[in-house]
């Protein structure tokens, strides 16, 4: 009789004390107990445990450590206390402030901040090129500023003689570690403009999907939302699919491409997109430029909320603030309130729904509502209408005509350079004239009430850097 092999042991997870403050009249989203749970949700999808957490309410960042001195000195209490080896604060902290946290609570404790912590989490689950590119390039560009920190050991280890050497010291000859640093500065700006390069190329080569789209007449469908709110789970559901999906934040990176058969015999293209996160890096959104933009050509955008999450509400809003800031908030949408089976009250989803325009609850789990969101989403792309009023220049004929054969035209006037057009037009071909919107023309979007609680061309993309790589 054989033995029974043990069980492999994992090695044990870090443990992370976890920093929160609140900066009177700063905006967020986010009361700060609410704040410091994602930021704990945070930490256990990057592998760490979370020990303690300290709160604190300012008028403004301490300059220095960015909390006051009598926190420093209680937080290195307890990160002694439970023998915590990660610092991460709910806030991006500038150089300045790592530096002298580092100082006050030693070497041996690791000190990060939410920015750090989420490209950590990207870094882990982008498996394709194209994502380990944008995550790479996010990476470089929060770390380039801080290279002085990183370097300052060198400095200490490598300045013989007496005095201070190196990016740590004063007036006097550079020592090691300040040249090494400038090398290692000039090594970085090269990778990001090797990188950014890297990423235009994706960025065409997903024009020139786009491109195919929109001549082949099938409309595109967004999936987006707060992060874990469902979004996979619900394109698995409505497109029969295997998309991975976990009950983890930010699961999904790369965009994934899915035709869906919609009521009627129509047909649609839907992408399920990263998923988006109060206080999301710059770097990021500026390192996922080409992946944002399948959310900003869309024709229609799905917004998934956990209606079950008790700050849904606040999730919705988050993600409106983002689409607006990738210049994706005029665009058509229907609001998917997912995980509806997990409410207590059945009957409040019939409320919410009244709250939100063009909602449906839905569970993607059990299929409940997933009919009435896929009819909803049909009379959207090819029966709704949407109010525009757009000034078109004459050497965007092909624009003209479609405004002439697929909307309603109420008014139009032609002036020097161009024909102004005020009528309706499809709401899946609305993103075509956004260029040329007027003010007159900007659709409006209704905004919620107060809630209740609550890889096609991934595979091309691949394919093509591999082939680019045999080459060279």
């Amino acid at each position: 009789m054989s033995k029974k092999q043990p069980e492999p042991t994992l090695p044990p997870r870090e443990r992370a004390f976890l920093v929160g403050v609140e900066i009177f009249q700063q905006k967020q989203l986010l009361p700060l107990e609410d704040s410091l749970t994602e930021l704990a949700l945070l930490a256990d999808t990057a592998g760490l445990e979370v020990v303690g957490e300290l709160t604190q309410k300012l008028d403004h960042p301490n300059v220095e450590t960015y909390i006051g001195p009598g926190k420093v000195e209680e937080l290195k209490a307890l990160v002694e206390e439970t023998l915590a080896q990660v610092v991460i604060f709910d806030d991006e902290l500038n150089p300045r402030h790592q530096r002298e946290l580092e100082k006050a609570l030693g070497e041996k404790v690791r000190i990060l901040d939410r920015t750090a912590l989420i490209l950590d989490i990207f870094a882990q689950h982008a498996h394709t090129r194209e994502g380990m590119l944008q995550v790479e390039l996010a990476q470089y560009e929060y770390f380039l500023p801080r290279l002085t920190r990183q370097w300052t050991h060198l400095a200490r280890q490598a300045g013989g003689g007496g005095g201070r050497t190196g990016s740590t010291g004063g007036v006097g000859l550079r020592g090691p570690g300040e040249t090494q640093l400038e090398v290692d500065r000039r090594s970085i700006r090269t990778r990001i403009s090797h990188l950014k390069n890297e990423l235009e190329k994706v960025r065409a080569h997903r024009m020139r999907y786009r491109a195919q789209r929109k001549r082949s007449r099938i409309p595109t469908v967004a999936l987006v939302g707060y992060t874990n709110a469902g979004k996979s789970t619900l394109l698995n559901r409505i497109a029969r699919a295997d998309v991975y999906a976990a009950d983890q934040l930010f699961a999904t990176l790369d965009p994934t491409t899915r035709r869906v058969e919609l009521p009627g015999g129509y047909q649609a293209l839907f992408t399920d997109t990263v998923g988006f996160i109060q206080k999301l890096p710059t770097t990021l959104v500026a390192a996922f430029q080409a992946t944002l933009e399948e959310i900003a050509e869309a024709d229609l955008l799905l917004h998934v909320v956990d209606i079950s999450h008790p700050n849904a509400l606040n999730q919705y809003q988050s993600v409106q603030e983002t689409l607006d800031e990738i210049e994706a908030g005029h665009i058509p949408m229907v609001t998917a309130l997912n995980k509806v089976d997990k409410l207590k009250n059945p009957d409040a989803a019939r409320e919410i729904v009244r709250r939100y325009p063009k909602a449906v609850a839905a569970s993607s789990i059990k299929g409940t509502g997933i009919p009435d969101l896929l009819n909803v989403i049909q009379e959207e792309l090819y029966e709704a209408y949407t109010p525009v009023h757009v000034r078109l220049p004459y050497q965007q004929g092909a624009l003209i005509s479609l405004f002439h054969e697929a909307g309603q035209v109420e008014r139009i006037e032609h002036e020097r350079g161009g024909v102004v057009m005020q009528g309706r037009v499809p709401g899946r071909l609305l993103a075509q004239f956004k260029p040329w919107l007027t003010s007159a023309g900007q659709p409006a979007r209704a905004e919620p009430e107060e809630l209740l609680d609550d890889d096609e061309i991934d595979d091309e993309l691949d394919d093509e850097f591999e082939d680019e790589e045999e080459e060279n």
